[in-house]
């Protein structure tokens, strides 16, 4: 049986992770109150934003930038601009 938590991004009783995807204590607090639907709605802006913005994971302040932007994104219910970008016409 899964696991759900309350997540912060939905505002919703939804279905966990299955286990801690990112490390440390933020890894945690995202563990515990993110769910899987909203962990897949950020990697999808975080692919976009690697990509757009250029960015090399082994730099430490790309990484950090990235960070800021997943728990603005996750918790604090903004939504990440990317220069250029415009979603296809539904």
């Amino acid at each position: 049986m899964s696991r759900t938590v309350f997540c912060q991004y939905l505002k919703k009783e939804a279905p966990g992770l299955d286990f801690q995807l990112y490390p440390g204590e933020l890894g945690g607090k995202i563990f515990n109150s993110i769910s899987k639907e909203a962990w897949s709605k950020w990697q999808a802006k975080q692919i976009m934003l690697i990509n757009e913005k250029k960015l090399n994971m082994m730099n430490p302040e790309h990484r950090q930038f990235l960070e800021q932007q997943m728990e603005a994104f996750l918790f604090q219910g903004q939504d990440i601009e990317i220069e250029g970008y415009k979603p296809p016409a539904s």
